[in-house]
Protein backbone atom coordinates (compact mmCIF):
# COMPACT_ATOMS: atom_id res chain seq x y z
CA UNK A 1 0.00 0.00 0.00
CA UNK A 2 1.43 3.33 -0.67
CA UNK A 3 2.00 5.87 1.85
CA UNK A 4 -0.80 8.30 0.26
CA UNK A 5 -3.29 5.67 0.41
CA UNK A 6 -6.39 6.26 2.85
CA UNK A 7 -6.83 2.87 4.66
CA UNK A 8 -10.02 1.16 4.62
CA UNK A 9 -10.43 1.65 8.59
CA UNK A 10 -9.82 5.83 8.00
CA UNK A 11 -12.38 5.81 5.31
CA UNK A 12 -15.84 7.01 5.84
CA UNK A 13 -18.37 4.11 6.15
CA UNK A 14 -21.44 4.50 3.96
CA UNK A 15 -23.55 1.03 4.27
CA UNK A 16 -26.88 0.54 2.16
CA UNK A 17 -29.39 -1.40 3.90
CA UNK A 18 -33.16 -2.28 3.04
CA UNK A 19 -35.41 -4.87 1.99
CA UNK A 20 -34.86 -7.07 -1.10
CA UNK A 21 -35.40 -5.82 -4.44
CA UNK A 22 -35.65 -2.50 -2.91
CA UNK A 23 -32.99 -1.05 -5.47
CA UNK A 24 -29.78 -0.93 -3.00
CA UNK A 25 -27.46 -2.15 -5.60
CA UNK A 26 -28.77 -0.30 -8.44
CA UNK A 27 -28.31 2.73 -5.74
CA UNK A 28 -24.50 2.09 -4.93
CA UNK A 29 -23.91 2.18 -8.80
CA UNK A 30 -25.90 5.30 -9.75
CA UNK A 31 -23.65 6.65 -6.69
CA UNK A 32 -20.35 5.30 -7.87
CA UNK A 33 -21.42 5.83 -11.67
CA UNK A 34 -19.78 2.01 -12.14
CA UNK A 35 -21.56 -1.40 -12.19
CA UNK A 36 -20.00 -2.68 -8.71
CA UNK A 37 -22.66 -4.33 -7.62
CA UNK A 38 -24.85 -7.02 -9.43
CA UNK A 39 -28.69 -6.31 -10.14
CA UNK A 40 -31.55 -8.09 -10.99
CA UNK A 41 -34.88 -8.72 -10.67
CA UNK A 42 -34.63 -11.93 -8.45
CA UNK A 43 -34.88 -11.38 -4.87
CA UNK A 44 -32.09 -12.05 -2.97
CA UNK A 45 -29.09 -11.18 -5.63
CA UNK A 46 -26.90 -9.60 -3.19
CA UNK A 47 -26.14 -12.63 -0.96
CA UNK A 48 -22.71 -11.07 0.79
CA UNK A 49 -21.65 -7.59 1.46
CA UNK A 50 -20.03 -5.98 -1.55
CA UNK A 51 -17.50 -3.36 -0.94
CA UNK A 52 -16.28 -0.32 -2.99
CA UNK A 53 -13.60 2.32 -2.08
CA UNK A 54 -14.08 5.45 -4.06
CA UNK A 55 -13.68 9.67 -3.02
CA UNK A 56 -16.94 11.84 -2.81
CA UNK A 57 -16.61 15.42 -2.35
CA UNK A 58 -17.03 16.80 0.09
CA UNK A 59 -16.25 14.03 2.43
CA UNK A 60 -13.51 12.50 0.73
CA UNK A 61 -12.08 9.12 0.61
CA UNK A 62 -15.51 6.74 1.77
CA UNK A 63 -15.90 2.88 1.47
CA UNK A 64 -19.56 1.89 0.39
CA UNK A 65 -20.97 -0.74 1.10
CA UNK A 66 -24.20 -2.83 -0.40
CA UNK A 67 -25.62 -5.42 1.76
CA UNK A 68 -28.02 -8.46 1.90
CA UNK A 69 -31.53 -7.39 2.26
CA UNK A 70 -32.72 -7.28 5.73
CA UNK A 71 -36.28 -9.44 4.89
CA UNK A 72 -34.33 -12.44 3.57
CA UNK A 73 -35.88 -15.75 4.56
CA UNK A 74 -34.74 -19.13 5.23
CA UNK A 75 -31.80 -20.46 7.43
CA UNK A 76 -29.06 -18.62 4.47
CA UNK A 77 -31.48 -15.79 5.11
CA UNK A 78 -30.66 -15.70 8.81
CA UNK A 79 -27.14 -15.65 8.11
CA UNK A 80 -27.08 -13.07 5.69
CA UNK A 81 -29.25 -10.71 8.08
CA UNK A 82 -26.17 -11.86 10.70
CA UNK A 83 -23.93 -10.67 8.59
CA UNK A 84 -25.80 -7.51 7.62
CA UNK A 85 -26.31 -6.37 11.63
CA UNK A 86 -22.26 -7.02 11.91
CA UNK A 87 -21.91 -4.28 8.93
CA UNK A 88 -23.46 -1.92 11.16
CA UNK A 89 -21.30 -1.91 13.57
CA UNK A 90 -18.89 -0.42 11.42
CA UNK A 91 -20.97 1.96 9.60
CA UNK A 92 -20.41 5.85 9.62
CA UNK A 93 -23.97 6.89 7.56
CA UNK A 94 -26.53 4.29 7.01
CA UNK A 95 -28.66 4.62 3.63
CA UNK A 96 -32.10 3.29 4.22
CA UNK A 97 -33.23 2.10 0.99
CA UNK A 98 -37.11 1.65 0.60
CA UNK A 99 -39.04 0.91 -2.97
CA UNK A 100 -40.84 4.14 -3.36
CA UNK A 101 -43.95 2.02 -5.21
CA UNK A 102 -44.49 0.62 -1.97
CA UNK A 103 -43.40 3.19 0.66
CA UNK A 104 -42.14 2.69 4.33
CA UNK A 105 -45.06 2.17 5.74
CA UNK A 106 -46.38 -0.23 3.52
CA UNK A 107 -42.93 -2.59 3.98
CA UNK A 108 -43.07 -5.96 6.32
CA UNK A 109 -43.22 -3.62 9.90
CA UNK A 110 -40.92 -5.75 11.91
CA UNK A 111 -38.29 -5.63 9.43
CA UNK A 112 -38.80 -1.76 8.63
CA UNK A 113 -38.91 -0.88 12.30
CA UNK A 114 -36.22 -3.12 13.68
CA UNK A 115 -33.83 -2.04 11.13
CA UNK A 116 -34.58 1.69 12.09
CA UNK A 117 -34.45 1.32 15.16
CA UNK A 118 -31.55 -0.26 15.57
CA UNK A 119 -29.40 2.40 13.47
CA UNK A 120 -31.07 4.84 15.82
CA UNK A 121 -29.87 2.62 18.58
CA UNK A 122 -26.42 2.65 17.82
CA UNK A 123 -26.33 6.71 16.83
CA UNK A 124 -25.75 6.35 13.39
CA UNK A 125 -26.83 9.16 11.24
CA UNK A 126 -28.82 8.28 8.20
CA UNK A 127 -31.16 8.97 5.40
CA UNK A 128 -34.43 7.44 4.11
CA UNK A 129 -33.87 6.87 0.35
CA UNK A 130 -37.23 6.48 -1.99
CA UNK A 131 -36.08 4.98 -4.56
CA UNK A 132 -37.28 4.05 -8.09
CA UNK A 133 -39.63 7.39 -8.69
CA UNK A 134 -39.30 6.96 -12.37
CA UNK A 135 -41.96 4.34 -11.86
CA UNK A 136 -43.56 5.52 -8.36
CA UNK A 137 -45.28 9.06 -9.36
CA UNK A 138 -46.59 9.72 -6.09
CA UNK A 139 -43.58 9.23 -3.95
CA UNK A 140 -42.95 10.55 -1.09
CA UNK A 141 -41.54 14.34 -0.83
CA UNK A 142 -38.06 14.77 1.19
CA UNK A 143 -37.49 15.49 4.61
CA UNK A 144 -35.29 15.83 7.41
CA UNK A 145 -34.29 12.37 6.81
CA UNK A 146 -35.43 11.51 3.44
CA UNK A 147 -34.50 12.02 -0.02
CA UNK A 148 -36.75 10.89 -2.96
CA UNK A 149 -34.35 9.34 -5.80
CA UNK A 150 -34.54 7.39 -9.12
CA UNK A 151 -31.12 4.88 -9.16
CA UNK A 152 -32.29 4.68 -13.05
CA UNK A 153 -32.35 7.65 -14.60
CA UNK A 154 -30.41 9.60 -12.02
CA UNK A 155 -32.33 11.85 -10.68
CA UNK A 156 -31.89 13.20 -6.63
CA UNK A 157 -28.54 11.45 -6.77
CA UNK A 158 -26.52 14.42 -6.78
CA UNK A 159 -28.41 15.66 -3.89
CA UNK A 160 -28.18 12.28 -2.20
CA UNK A 161 -24.42 12.84 -2.69
CA UNK A 162 -24.24 16.35 -0.89
CA UNK A 163 -26.95 14.65 1.85
CA UNK A 164 -24.05 12.38 2.45
CA UNK A 165 -21.71 14.82 2.78
CA UNK A 166 -23.71 16.65 5.55
CA UNK A 167 -23.80 13.41 7.70
CA UNK A 168 -20.34 12.87 7.57
CA UNK A 169 -19.22 15.78 9.26
CA UNK A 170 -21.28 14.84 12.59
CA UNK A 171 -19.28 11.08 12.09
CA UNK A 172 -16.19 11.99 11.17
CA UNK A 173 -13.57 13.40 13.47
CA UNK A 174 -9.91 12.81 11.91
CA UNK A 175 -7.37 12.79 15.18
CA UNK A 176 -3.44 13.32 14.85
CA UNK A 177 -1.88 9.88 15.51
CA UNK A 178 1.29 10.99 16.73
CA UNK A 179 2.09 14.29 15.63
CA UNK A 180 0.45 16.12 18.61
CA UNK A 181 3.03 14.58 21.03
CA UNK A 182 5.79 15.57 18.88
CA UNK A 183 7.04 18.83 17.32
CA UNK A 184 8.47 19.68 13.97
CA UNK A 185 12.13 19.04 13.42
CA UNK A 186 12.14 16.31 16.79
CA UNK A 187 13.71 13.39 15.83
CA UNK A 188 11.53 9.93 16.14
CA UNK A 189 12.79 6.58 16.20
CA UNK A 190 10.03 3.44 15.02
CA UNK A 191 11.86 0.06 15.82
CA UNK A 192 10.12 -1.91 13.49
CA UNK A 193 10.93 -6.11 13.44
CA UNK A 194 11.21 -7.64 10.04
CA UNK A 195 10.33 -11.04 10.97
CA UNK A 196 8.21 -13.94 9.69
CA UNK A 197 5.18 -12.91 10.57
CA UNK A 198 6.03 -9.11 8.45
CA UNK A 199 4.20 -8.40 5.14
CA UNK A 200 7.02 -9.24 2.17
CA UNK A 201 7.96 -5.44 0.69
CA UNK A 202 5.74 -3.49 2.79
CA UNK A 203 5.62 -2.34 6.60
CA UNK A 204 2.47 -3.55 8.41
CA UNK A 205 -0.15 -0.73 8.41
CA UNK A 206 0.41 1.50 12.12
CA UNK A 207 3.80 1.49 10.70
CA UNK A 208 3.01 3.28 8.11
CA UNK A 209 0.18 5.26 9.47
CA UNK A 210 2.72 6.07 12.41
CA UNK A 211 5.72 6.81 9.68
CA UNK A 212 3.17 9.43 7.64
CA UNK A 213 1.83 11.47 10.90
CA UNK A 214 5.65 12.19 11.61
CA UNK A 215 6.68 12.99 7.89
CA UNK A 216 3.46 15.15 7.86
CA UNK A 217 4.50 17.15 10.93
CA UNK A 218 7.51 18.22 9.56
CA UNK A 219 9.99 15.59 12.49
CA UNK A 220 12.72 13.28 11.35
CA UNK A 221 11.96 9.51 11.40
CA UNK A 222 14.61 7.43 11.64
CA UNK A 223 13.26 3.67 10.98
CA UNK A 224 15.47 0.66 12.37
CA UNK A 225 15.21 -3.00 13.16
CA UNK A 226 15.12 -3.64 16.94
CA UNK A 227 18.81 -5.50 16.62
CA UNK A 228 20.08 -1.60 15.25
CA UNK A 229 18.54 0.07 17.49
CA UNK A 230 21.57 0.81 19.87
CA UNK A 231 24.11 1.69 17.37
CA UNK A 232 21.31 4.45 15.84
CA UNK A 233 20.74 6.07 19.20
CA UNK A 234 24.71 6.30 19.28
CA UNK A 235 24.98 7.70 15.70
CA UNK A 236 22.02 10.24 16.53
CA UNK A 237 23.56 13.99 17.89
CA UNK A 238 21.47 14.09 20.01
CA UNK A 239 18.94 12.10 22.03
CA UNK A 240 15.44 11.62 19.96
CA UNK A 241 12.23 13.11 21.54
CA UNK A 242 10.82 9.65 21.38
CA UNK A 243 11.13 5.94 20.27
CA UNK A 244 7.84 3.93 19.06
CA UNK A 245 8.41 0.34 19.32
CA UNK A 246 6.24 -2.92 17.61
CA UNK A 247 4.88 -4.32 21.67
CA UNK A 248 6.55 -7.63 20.54
CA UNK A 249 10.30 -6.11 21.15
CA UNK A 250 9.23 -3.50 24.10
CA UNK A 251 11.30 -5.57 26.53
CA UNK A 252 13.90 -4.99 24.31
CA UNK A 253 13.43 -1.70 23.20
CA UNK A 254 12.96 -0.59 27.15
CA UNK A 255 16.80 -1.68 27.99
CA UNK A 256 18.20 -0.12 25.19
CA UNK A 257 15.76 3.35 25.27
CA UNK A 258 18.27 5.53 27.80
CA UNK A 259 14.97 6.43 30.61
CA UNK A 260 15.40 9.63 29.82
CA UNK A 261 14.08 9.48 26.62
CA UNK A 262 9.62 8.81 26.42
CA UNK A 263 8.97 4.86 24.71
CA UNK A 264 5.91 3.48 23.79
CA UNK A 265 4.45 1.37 21.51
CA UNK A 266 2.54 1.15 17.85
CA UNK A 267 -0.07 -0.60 19.36
CA UNK A 268 -1.01 1.95 22.04
CA UNK A 269 -0.92 5.02 19.61
CA UNK A 270 -3.75 3.03 17.80
CA UNK A 271 -5.57 2.33 21.09
CA UNK A 272 -4.99 6.12 21.91
CA UNK A 273 -5.84 7.17 17.99
CA UNK A 274 -9.57 4.76 17.81
CA UNK A 275 -10.63 6.15 21.72
CA UNK A 276 -10.21 3.31 23.80
CA UNK A 277 -6.40 3.86 25.47
CA UNK A 278 -8.03 4.69 28.91
CA UNK A 279 -10.38 1.46 29.07
CA UNK A 280 -7.77 -0.55 27.96
CA UNK A 281 -5.48 1.03 30.66
CA UNK A 282 -8.22 -0.12 32.96
CA UNK A 283 -8.45 -3.36 31.94
CA UNK A 284 -5.10 -4.58 32.37
CA UNK A 285 -6.20 -4.94 36.03
CA UNK A 286 -7.60 -8.37 35.30
CA UNK A 287 -4.44 -9.74 33.88
CA UNK A 288 -3.22 -10.20 37.84
CA UNK A 289 -6.78 -11.38 38.77
CA UNK A 290 -6.83 -14.34 36.52
CA UNK A 291 -6.99 -17.69 37.87
CA UNK A 292 -7.09 -21.15 36.75
CA UNK A 293 -9.87 -22.33 34.14
CA UNK A 294 -10.93 -18.72 33.02
CA UNK A 295 -11.16 -17.39 29.57
CA UNK A 296 -9.79 -15.03 27.74
CA UNK A 297 -10.66 -13.79 24.43
CA UNK A 298 -7.96 -12.54 22.38
CA UNK A 299 -9.03 -10.81 19.21
CA UNK A 300 -7.47 -9.11 16.04
CA UNK A 301 -9.28 -7.02 13.36
CA UNK A 302 -7.95 -8.03 10.35
CA UNK A 303 -7.71 -11.97 8.89
CA UNK A 304 -3.80 -13.27 8.06
CA UNK A 305 -1.80 -16.45 7.91
CA UNK A 306 -0.89 -17.51 11.33
CA UNK A 307 2.71 -18.17 11.81
CA UNK A 308 4.34 -20.38 14.10
CA UNK A 309 4.99 -17.66 16.27
CA UNK A 310 1.90 -15.19 16.12
CA UNK A 311 1.72 -12.69 18.66
CA UNK A 312 -1.97 -13.39 19.16
CA UNK A 313 -2.61 -17.19 19.32
CA UNK A 314 0.92 -18.32 20.72
CA UNK A 315 3.05 -15.37 22.18
CA UNK A 316 0.53 -13.04 24.09
CA UNK A 317 -1.34 -16.69 25.79
CA UNK A 318 2.53 -17.63 26.36
CA UNK A 319 3.30 -14.53 27.75
CA UNK A 320 -0.03 -14.41 29.91
CA UNK A 321 0.62 -17.67 31.46
CA UNK A 322 4.26 -16.82 32.56
CA UNK A 323 3.87 -13.66 34.04
CA UNK A 324 0.57 -15.05 35.75
CA UNK A 325 1.70 -18.71 36.89
CA UNK A 326 -2.16 -19.86 35.86
CA UNK A 327 -3.29 -22.20 33.23
CA UNK A 328 -6.58 -20.84 31.23
CA UNK A 329 -8.49 -21.15 28.02
CA UNK A 330 -7.82 -19.39 25.27
CA UNK A 331 -9.70 -18.36 22.21
CA UNK A 332 -10.05 -15.77 19.39
CA UNK A 333 -11.61 -14.20 17.21
CA UNK A 334 -10.26 -11.95 14.25
CA UNK A 335 -11.56 -10.03 11.23
CA UNK A 336 -15.01 -9.09 11.53
CA UNK A 337 -15.77 -11.83 13.81
CA UNK A 338 -16.81 -10.84 17.20
CA UNK A 339 -18.82 -13.09 19.82
CA UNK A 340 -22.21 -11.46 20.77
CA UNK A 341 -21.67 -13.50 24.09
CA UNK A 342 -19.12 -12.48 25.94
CA UNK A 343 -20.24 -12.87 29.35
CA UNK A 344 -17.69 -16.75 29.04
CA UNK A 345 -14.71 -14.36 29.31
CA UNK A 346 -12.86 -12.64 32.42
CA UNK A 347 -10.45 -11.16 30.27
CA UNK A 348 -10.54 -9.52 26.59
CA UNK A 349 -7.20 -8.55 24.72
CA UNK A 350 -7.79 -6.67 21.38
CA UNK A 351 -5.42 -6.00 18.92
CA UNK A 352 -4.92 -1.76 18.08
CA UNK A 353 -7.68 -2.11 15.83
CA UNK A 354 -5.99 -0.76 12.76
CA UNK A 355 -8.00 -2.23 10.35
CA UNK A 356 -11.40 -1.42 12.15
CA UNK A 357 -13.11 1.89 11.82
CA UNK A 358 -13.52 3.95 15.42
CA UNK A 359 -17.07 3.16 15.63
CA UNK A 360 -16.43 -0.71 15.58
CA UNK A 361 -13.65 -0.62 18.04
CA UNK A 362 -16.20 1.33 20.14
CA UNK A 363 -18.85 -1.15 19.43
CA UNK A 364 -16.78 -3.75 20.94
CA UNK A 365 -15.50 -1.74 23.73
CA UNK A 366 -19.19 -1.00 24.37
CA UNK A 367 -19.77 -4.65 24.27
CA UNK A 368 -17.44 -5.82 26.97
CA UNK A 369 -18.36 -2.47 28.74
CA UNK A 370 -21.73 -3.73 28.97
CA UNK A 371 -20.77 -7.42 29.89
CA UNK A 372 -18.93 -6.54 33.10
CA UNK A 373 -15.42 -7.65 30.77
CA UNK A 374 -12.43 -6.55 31.25
CA UNK A 375 -11.04 -4.66 27.71
CA UNK A 376 -7.78 -4.17 27.07
CA UNK A 377 -5.15 -4.51 24.34
CA UNK A 378 -2.11 -6.19 22.84
CA UNK A 379 0.33 -3.16 23.49
CA UNK A 380 -1.12 -2.12 27.00
CA UNK A 381 -1.21 -6.00 27.94
CA UNK A 382 2.71 -6.87 26.69
CA UNK A 383 3.07 -3.75 28.62
CA UNK A 384 2.26 -4.47 31.97
CA UNK A 385 3.77 -7.80 31.32
CA UNK A 386 7.06 -6.60 30.65
CA UNK A 387 6.86 -4.47 33.62
CA UNK A 388 7.30 -0.97 31.82
CA UNK A 389 3.47 0.27 31.05
CA UNK A 390 4.14 3.61 33.25
CA UNK A 391 6.98 4.41 31.10
CA UNK A 392 4.97 3.35 27.73
CA UNK A 393 2.15 5.51 28.99
CA UNK A 394 4.22 8.91 30.27
CA UNK A 395 4.59 10.46 26.76
CA UNK A 396 0.77 11.47 26.94
CA UNK A 397 1.56 13.13 29.73
CA UNK A 398 4.17 14.86 28.85
CA UNK A 399 4.37 18.93 28.18
CA UNK A 400 4.87 19.06 24.46
CA UNK A 401 4.96 22.96 24.04
CA UNK A 402 1.60 22.68 21.90
CA UNK A 403 -0.33 23.69 24.90
CA UNK A 404 -0.91 21.85 27.81
CA UNK A 405 -0.20 18.05 28.72
CA UNK A 406 -0.37 15.36 26.31
CA UNK A 407 -3.49 13.63 27.83
CA UNK A 408 -6.34 11.90 26.46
Amino acid sequence: MALNDTPAANRTHIAFFGKRNAGKSSLLNAVTNQEIAVVSDIKGTTTDPVYKTMEILPIGPVMLIDTPGYDDEGYLGELRIKKTKQILNKTDIAVIVVDAAEGFEKQSSSDSDELLSLVKSKNIPYVIVYNKIDIAKNAKTSGEHELSVSAKTGEGIEELKSKLGSLAKISTTPKPIVSDIISAGDVVVMVTPIDSAAPKGRLILPQQLVLRDIIDSDAIAVVVKENQLSDALAKLSEKPALVITDSQVFDVADKLTPKDVPLTSFSILMARYKGFLETAVKGIAAIDNLKDGDTVLISEGCTHHRQCADIGTVKIPAWLRKYTGKEFNIETSSGGEFPEDLSKYSLIIHCGGCMLTEREMLYRMKCANDANVPFTNYGTAIAQMKGILSRSLEVFFLDNGKGGARHE
